[in-house]
C-alpha cells in the first residue's frame, strides 16, 4: 500500500530538513515564520508534512538560512511530480498499461477531462496557489497522451460512470457542455469505452471510485480514490476485488450506444441550454 500523504518522502525530507535547520539556528516556529513573512503555524504545518511548502516558501528559507538553494531543490522535486503521494506510485503503471479499467461517481476520469473542467476542479481545492494550480492541468492533460500515441499502441480503456457524474455542475455549464461533448468524442475512438450507470440505481460503487491498470508483463495494480491522497495497491487479493466489482458495476451499465446517446442528450439539454 502506497504511504499518505503525510508518509510522502520528499515532503518527508522537506520536513525534516526545516525542522533540523531551524532548530540548529535556535528559532521557534513562530520566529522562524516572522524571519521570512508567514506565520508559524505555516512551519509547523509543513514540518508535520500538513501542507507542502511553496516555492516562495522555499526561497524565503533558503535566504533566512543562506543555503545555496537547498530548499529550493527539494520543494522543485515535490512540484516536479505533480500528483498525490498515493498517486504518484500507480503513475507509471497507468503509463505503460495494456488495459486500464475506472470507475467514477463522482467526476469526469482524469484521463479524459477538459482543461476547463481539470482547471476548475484544481481551483477548487484548498490553500493551492495559482502556479500549483498550473502544475496540476499540465501534469493531468499530459497523462492523457497515452490515449492517443502510436508506439506503443495506446491502452484500451475502459471507463464506468455513474450518471451523477454528467449532472454535477463543474466550472460552468459551458465547461460541462463542452466537457461531456469531449467525453462523447473520446468515446468513439476504437481503444475508448464509456458505458453510464443510471442515476436511478443504487449500487456499491457509491463507496468510492477507482483504477485498475493492467501491465503486459505483471499483475493488475489498483488505485483508489480517498480523500487522503488515494492509495495505490499490488495485493492480489485486493486487486480481485476491486476487480469484480468493477465487472458487477458493468452489469448494472447501459451499452456503449445508449449510454453515448445519454451524454449527448444531457449535454444539449441540461448544459447547452443554460450555458451563456
Amino acid at each position: 500500500m502506497a504511504p499518505s500523504g503525510r508518509d510522502d518522502p520528499d515532503r518527508a525530507l522537506f520536513a525534516d530538513e526545516l525542522r533540523a535547520m531551524r532548530k540548529h539556528a535556535g528559532l521557534s516556529r513562530d520566529e522562524l515564520g516572522e524571519r521570512i513573512g508567514y506565520s508559524g503555524s505555516v512551519i509547523g504545518n509543513i514540518e508535520a508534512q500538513h501542507r507542502s511548502p511553496t516555492k516562495d516558501q522555499a526561497r524565503r528559507l533558503d535566504e533566512a538560512f543562506s543555503l545555496p538553494g537547498t530548499f529550493a531543490r527539494l520543494e522543485e522535486r515535490l512540484r516536479g511530480v505533480p500528483f498525490s503521494a498515493g498517486f504518484r506510485p500507480f503513475h507509471p503503471y497507468e503509463a505503460e498499461a495494456r488495459t486500464l479499467r475506472t470507475f467514477q461517481h463522482v467526476l469526469i476520469p482524469g484521463l479524459l477531462q477538459t482543461e476547463d473542467y481539470a482547471r476548475a476542479l484544481s481551483l477548487a481545492y484548498p490553500d493551492t496557489t495559482d502556479e500549483e494550480v498550473e502544475e496540476r492541468v499540465t501534469a493531468r492533460l499530459a497523462r492523457q497522451a497515452i490515449l492517443t500515441r502510436e508506439e506503443p499502441p495506446p491502452p484500451k480503456l475502459w471507463v464506468l460512470l455513474d450518471e451523477a457524474v454528467l449532472h454535477r455542475e463543474v466550472g460552468s455549464a459551458k465547461v460541462m457542455h463542452n466537457q461531456l461533448m469531449h467525453l462523447e468524442r473520446m468515446a468513439r475512438r476504437p481503444n475508448i469505452t464509456v458505458q453510464v450507470i443510471p442515476r436511478t440505481l443504487p449500487h456499491p460503487g457509491l463507496l468510492g471510485a477507482f483504477v485498475i491498470a493492467e501491465p503486459d508483463d505483471s499483475g493488475a495494480i489498483v488505485y483508489l480514490e480517498n480523500a487522503d491522497g488515494g492509495q495505490t495497491v499490488e495485493k492480489a487479493d485486493t486487486v480481485s476485488r476491486v476487480t469484480l466489482m468493477f465487472d458487477a458495476l458493468r452489469t448494472e451499465a447501459l451499452p456503449g450506444s445508449a449510454s453515448l446517446s445519454l451524454i449527448e442528450d444531457v449535454a444539449d439539454k441540461q448544459w447547452k441550454e443554460i450555458a451563456p
